[in-house]
C-alpha cells in the first residue's frame, strides 16, 4: 500500500476545488485516480457538498408556509432566467442549479452565491472554474419546484411564464429581478451622439441601461417589470428582430443608478 502525504493530499484538494478534473490531478501528482476520487469525495462530504447527503427541509413552492427569503429569490430568478440553468446527470442524486458568470466581474459572483445561500440556507454552494468564468453551483431535491420554468432545451426555444406565487414575489420585488436580469444578461454603458449647437457640431455622452435577450417571453418579463416601477424604455431591433431592451431617459436611469448600477 502506498502511503502520500499531508502535503500531497492537500495540493489535490486545492486543485480539485479550482475544478481541475480528477484524472487531470492524478496525472499532475502521480497519484492513483481512486485516491484521488476518495479524497474529493471526502472532502465534500466534510464541507456538505455531496448531492443527496443532506435531506433538504420542505420548500415555500411545496408549502406557502415554508420559510423563504422573497427579496433574494427574486434577485436569483431573475440571474436564473439569464445565466442559470439546471441539470440532473443520471449519475447524481439531486439536481443542480449553476449560474455561470464571466469572470470580469467577480462582485457579481460573491452576490450572486451570497443570494444562493439566502434562498437555500441548509444547503452548501461550490464554485467550479472554467474558462473565463466560474459556475455558481448548489444542489437541491426542490430546484425543480422553486424553478417551474426549467424544461428541455434552450429557454428562448420554450415559453417562459412565471407561476402566480412567483409573480406575486416579483411584484414585492421587482428590484431585485432587475438586477438579477441587469447583472446576468444586461449591462450600463456610455453612450455618445452629437448635435448642432450654434453652427458646431458638439458631442454628448450619457448612460444607457442594455438588456439583451433572445427570448421574447423573457424581454416582456423584463419590459413588464419596469413598467410596473414606472421606467421608460425602447425595444431595439437586431436583422428585423426585437433583441436590446433601451433605458435611456435620465430619471429612468437614475433610478436604476440608485438600485442596480454598473458590474462590478
Amino acid at each position: 500500500m502506498t502511503f502520500h502525504s499531508l502535503e500531497v493530499r492537500r495540493t489535490a484538494l486545492t486543485l480539485l476545488r479550482e475544478g481541475i478534473p480528477n484524472a487531470e490531478v492524478a496525472r499532475r501528482l502521480d497519484v492513483p485516480y481512486g485516491t484521488i476520487s476518495y479524497w474529493k469525495h471526502k472532502d465534500r462530504a466534510t464541507r456538505g457538498e455531496c448531492p443527496g447527503r443532506k435531506r433538504s427541509t420542505i420548500c415555500f413552492a411545496c408549502d406557502r408556509t415554508a420559510s423563504l427569503d422573497e427579496r433574494a429569490y427574486s434577485h436569483l430568478l431573475g440571474l436564473y432566467l439569464g445565466d442559470g440553468h439546471i441539470s440532473f446527470p443520471r449519475q447524481h442524486r439531486t439536481p443542480s442549479l449553476t449560474v455561470t458568470l464571466d469572470d470580469t466581474w467577480p462582485g457579481i459572483q460573491d452576490e450572486c452565491e451570497q443570494v444562493i445561500r439566502l434562498v437555500f440556507p441548509d444547503r452548501a454552494t461550490c464554485r467550479v472554474r472554467s474558462k473565463g468564468c466560474h459556475h455558481i453551483k448548489v444542489y437541491s431535491s426542490h430546484l425543480f419546484h422553486l424553478f417551474p420554468q426549467h424544461g428541455p432545451g434552450k429557454k428562448h426555444h420554450r415559453k417562459i411564464a412565471l407561476e402566480s406565487w412567483q409573480q406575486k414575489i416579483v411584484e414585492a420585488h421587482p428590484w431585485g429581478f432587475l438586477r438579477g436580469l441587469i447583472q446576468s444578461d444586461g449591462c450600463r454603458i456610455t453612450n455618445w451622439t452629437t448635435r448642432i449647437v450654434a453652427g458646431a457640431r458638439k458631442r454628448y455622452e450619457y448612460p444607457r441601461y442594455w438588456f439583451t435577450n433572445v427570448s421574447d417571453d423573457i424581454r416582456k418579463l423584463y419590459t413588464d417589470t419596469l413598467d410596473l416601477l414606472g421606467l421608460e424604455w425602447t425595444e431595439c431591433y437586431r436583422h428585423g428582430n426585437p433583441y436590446n431592451i433601451s433605458v435611456a431617459r435620465k430619471a429612468s436611469v437614475a433610478l436604476m443608478d440608485a438600485h442596480i448600477g454598473p458590474k462590478y
